[in-house]
């Protein structure tokens, strides 16, 4: 028989709509699962039950009044949502997954939480992250490595590794994640869910902790493509403050409803080479891209190939850039001997990048973005979305990226395991990774599709279109 964690999250809400359903029962059911499994996950830094359990009691009040009064529910009412450990939660422990900040408590909440609470979810706790979400692995000196369930010797991805862990395990039906440089798509690749990493601006980033890059956004780590969907409407829109917005969808849409309509012929570039010189993109990742070409084919689309010139201009942007922001985190008084070798590298790094290079680089992101706005991406003319892959190689094992001995060959490594996907932080546009394929050792190889700036709602129809062709939620890793 199915339980509770075999059902979506939006299945989950429509219970308890109803009253077939109370996030009390279902909260109590995430708890007992984190509790059993989450040792051998790793997906959680703190786990909040006393908060959850208050949440699922007033959830439950609330969906009573309402079912009383004929009033709506947000969508996600009475569902749990953990969120990741480099965002504010007022009153919990956010360690940012570092030493450093290990007893670190903060009194405000992010943006993100605000509507996250606003919209009624639950929070089981926060989520395992790399620190300052710096690598493309989840591994820090706090907690155990989180580890894709479909192979518990292998990593869960980075940098929103124990959200992807969490999700994939059913610890959570959904969860909140983040991306500067691709930490929502490559969990999402190597644990086999739907990710979303949206339009700059789509999601306030405030109001602390400001990306002055511009580079990174909450996002939706979900199963199904309608969930990820939902929870992007809970957690979208612009707040005072906000140094980007996102184009709003048209009055009275919603992105869950993208996921109910046909996207139409498409037209679009399928690239399966990397444009950095020297990184091969292995046998799998390239198959999974054109299986999915031939896919899409069917569905009526138009597919072209696409090969871009050898250039390594966006990554020196982007390693300027990240090693600033790497430089900037606070760190209290004391704490810099406890941070790991590649955060040291990198700030060290960074502390060097000069203010003209820092402006050049940012400029560079903006000629890229406005070069795909003008030419490969224009309306009417250019392409709709650009398939690729998500990662050059199939999931790593646990450490296998992780060089303590050598930070400057463990950031070269990680850069030709993710070459993709900084792409769509640099330029701001929403990209997401589809589980559609999965390797003959059983393990999730995951494809990305990149559209025009302010365009989820495209890729959330194409992809639901991709699920309803070949669905995958149904297909559970053995730790499931």
């Amino acid at each position: 028989m199915a339980e509770l964690h075999d059902l979506t999250a939006l299945e989950q809400a429509e219970g308890i709509r109803t009253g077939e359903l109370s996030p009390v029962e279902l909260t109590e059911h995430y708890l007992a699962r984190i509790d059993r499994l989450d040792d051998t996950m790793g997906a959680f830094l703190t786990r909040t039950p006393q908060i959850a359990r208050k949440q699922a009691a007033e959830a439950e009040s609330e969906a009573v009044s309402a079912r009383r009064e004929g009033r709506e529910l947000p969508p996600l009412h009475g569902v749990p949502v953990p969120v990741k450990d480099l965002t504010q939660v007022a009153g919990v422990r956010c360690t940012m997954g570092s030493r450093a900040l290990a007893d670190h408590v903060p009194t405000v909440d992010d943006h993100v939480v605000d509507r996250l609470r606003a919209g009624g979810t639950i929070l089981l706790g926060k989520t395992n992250t790399p620190e300052f979400g710096l690598p493309c692995y989840t591994e820090n000196g706090l907690a155990p490595p989180a580890r894709t369930p479909w192979d518990l010797t292998r990593s869960a991805g980075g940098s929103s590794g124990g959200a992807a862990a969490a999700v994939a395990a059913g610890l959570a039906p959904l969860a909140h994640a983040s991306d500067g440089g691709g930490s929502i798509r490559i969990p999402a690749s190597v644990c086999g869910l739907y990710g979303i990493k949206p339009s700059r601006g789509r999601i306030s980033g405030g109001p602390l902790l400001h990306d002055i890059s511009g580079l990174a956004t909450s996002g939706p780590l979900a199963r199904t493509v309608a969930d990820a969907a939902a929870l992007l409407d809970v957690m979208a829109g612009a707040m005072p403050g906000d140094p980007y917005a996102a184009p709003p969808l048209p009055p009275g849409e919603t992105f869950t409803s993208y996921a109910l309509r046909d996207p139409g012929r498409l037209r679009i570039a399928c690239l399966t080479e990397t444009p950095l010189p020297g990184v091969r993109v292995h046998p799998d990742c390239r198959a999974a891209v054109t299986d999915t070409a031939a896919l899409l084919t069917g569905l009526g689309h138009e597919v072209e190939e696409l090969s871009l010139p050898s250039d390594n201009t966006l990554l020196v942007a982007f390693t300027r850039v990240w090693s600033v922001l790497a430089a900037i985190r606070p760190v209290p008084p004391g704490g810099e001997e406890l941070l790991m070798p590649l955060t040291r590298y990198l700030r060290d790094r960074g502390a060097e990048v000069s203010g003209m290079d820092f402006a050049l680089s940012m400029h560079a992101f903006r000629s890229l973005t406005q070069s795909l706005a003008d030419g490969l991406m224009t309306p009417g003319t250019g392409y709709d979305v650009v398939l690729s892959p998500t990662l050059a190689a199939p999931p790593t094992a646990v450490g296998g990226l992780r060089d303590d001995a050598d930070p400057q060959a463990e950031f070269a490594a990680i850069g030709a395991f993710t070459p993709f996907t900084a792409v769509s932080n640099a330029t701001g546009q929403p990209a997401v990774n589809v589980p559609l394929q999965w390797n003959a050792e059983g393990l999730p190889i995951g494809v990305m599709l990149a559209g025009r700036y302010g365009d989820e709602a495209t890729l959330i129809a194409l992809s639901a279109q991709l699920e309803q062709a070949r669905p995958w939620a149904a297909r559970k890793p053995p730790a499931w």
